[in-house]
């Protein structure tokens, strides 16, 4: 006798189903695997890359998130000191310092995905993962969908102006100015509004300048932008629509890559492809050279796959889906692609397993005199912190030493203390942004704030 279709199940009824769902959340937590290497062996050039380890389920090992209890800051490195830039925001995600010293704040969440007809399976999925996301801080209100503007007139380390700068914006991230021209990546588009100098609100119709994969699969939705030394060209980073590619290759078009947009004309090209979930970028001073932060693919263990920070090469390809870390086949991805794993290009630097690098800003020597001699010449990340790795990891911003253009020895702790010491995430550190007194500004998700980090006046 034919069975009717897993997708329409007339067996269990409703709550009897999400029962069994909501069961099978508790399961995920109480499985997966537990990390046997130390965190610094998936840290630098060579990370160590043991074989993978795929269990039935995943590890699901969330920070449930909490926000900041009364009177508590996260704790900077010794001989710093760390102030609330801003409170009470709404999910912020993303800093930008304009030239004037004004403060930008993308205060944005995933946006809201149209109602579709889903089997029971992927009803079931999409649930869980919502309500993991949702333990971990994200996607429990609407999404802000607008940019504040913060002002420190008086240089306290505290902004004591407030406007909203913009809204009605689709799931704003990344941002960038250009002459008088100001940039929004949004979750499906990179748009334009005119910008002058000081004007602390744009009420501007915004300028379509090109549109981005999203709806209505948008997996990895945050997408970032920056513009190389001359302004000619702007570069988008866009995620990918899934882990590794299990929602077929055809929904993964122009996704995991990093474009390159013409301004002018307004056409693009791919520039990089094979980073699964780029976002932060930046060039390092002295060179013509762009990096970015990639979150690696999930479900082969808690040690496996480094995260990394890396230079972007023009035309290079980093593997995903079909492979990590130059040749190191991902089994899972059917059919397999050994032509173009064989063109993998192994990333420069791995900053750690699960960690989720977010933010990334590079000091520069001749720029920022005002931060401590040790960070002048390097890269600050913005460590989101794991969801599938025993024991946690992330949850902290870093820095990465540069010379000559490269990363050298371990990453330093600048600011920790987002988890609690009963595993809670007080907050999470997503964008970073060096502002012109020698600042660093740390946008957290969870604790819906900015904060400062800085040597004491």
């Amino acid at each position: 006798m034919r069975m009717p279709p897993f997708s329409h199940p007339p067996a269990f009824p409703r709550g009897t189903r999400w029962a069994l769902a909501a069961g099978l959340l508790v399961l995920l937590a109480a499985c997966g695997d537990t990390a046997k290497l130390p965190p610094e062996a998936g840290i630098g050039p060579s990370p160590t890359l043991p074989a993978p380890n795929k269990t039935l389920l995943p590890t699901v090992h969330i920070a449930p998130a909490t926000g900041w209890p009364a009177g508590t800051m996260p704790t900077p490195a010794a001989g710093m000191q760390v102030t609330a830039f801003a409170r009470d925001l709404a999910h912020p995600r993303w800093v930008y310092v304009l030239p004037n010293g004004d403060v930008l704040v993308a205060e944005s969440d995933k946006p809201a995905v149209p109602k579709e007809d889903q089997g029971f399976v992927k009803k079931v999925r999409n649930w869980v993962m919502g309500k993991v996301m949702a333990r971990a801080g994200s996607g429990t209100q609407p999404s802000a969908d607008r940019i504040t503007l913060l002002r420190d007139a008086d240089g306290d380390g505290q902004a004591e102006v407030r406007h909203v700068f913009l809204e009605g914006l689709h799931s704003p991230f990344g941002m960038a100015l250009v002459g008088s021209d100001f940039y929004v990546a949004n979750a499906d588009a990179v748009v334009r509004f005119p910008y002058e100098a000081g004007q602390t609100q744009i009420t501007a119709a915004a300028t379509k300048v090109t549109d981005l994969p999203g709806l209505p699969l948008n997996h990895h939705w945050t997408k970032n932008l920056i513009a190389n030394a001359d302004g000619s060209k702007l570069y988008v980073t866009v995620g990918s629509n899934s882990n590794v590619g299990e929602n077929g290759l055809a929904v993964e078009e122009g996704r995991a890559a990093i474009w390159e947009l013409d301004r002018a004309s307004g056409h693009k090209r791919l520039f990089a492809t094979g980073l699964r979930n780029p976002n932060g970028m930046g060039w390092a001073p002295g060179t013509n050279t762009l990096w970015t932060v990639v979150n690696e693919r999930d479900e082969i263990g808690s040690d496996l796959v480094p995260d990394y920070l890396t230079s972007v090469k023009d035309g290079a390809f980093y593997g995903w889906p079909y492979s990590y870390f130059g040749a190191h086949v991902d089994a899972r991805v059917k059919p397999p692609r050994p032509d173009l794993v064989a063109q993998a290009v192994v990333p420069d630097y791995a900053l750690g397993n699960h960690v989720a690098p977010l933010g990334l800003a590079f000091s520069d020597p001749k720029v920022h005199q005002g931060l401590p001699a040790a960070w002048r010449q390097g890269a600050f990340i913005g460590l989101h912190g794991s969801w599938n790795r025993k024991p946690r990891s992330g949850y902290k911003v870093i820095f990465v030493p540069f010379e000559n253009g490269r990363p050298q020895g371990m990453p330093q702790d600048v600011l920790t203390g987002f988890l609690s010491p009963e595993g809670e995430a007080r907050g999470r550190p997503v964008g970073v942004a060096l502002d012109a007194r020698g600042g660093l500004l740390v946008a957290d998700d969870v604790g819906d704030a900015v904060w400062r980090v800085a040597a004491p006046r």
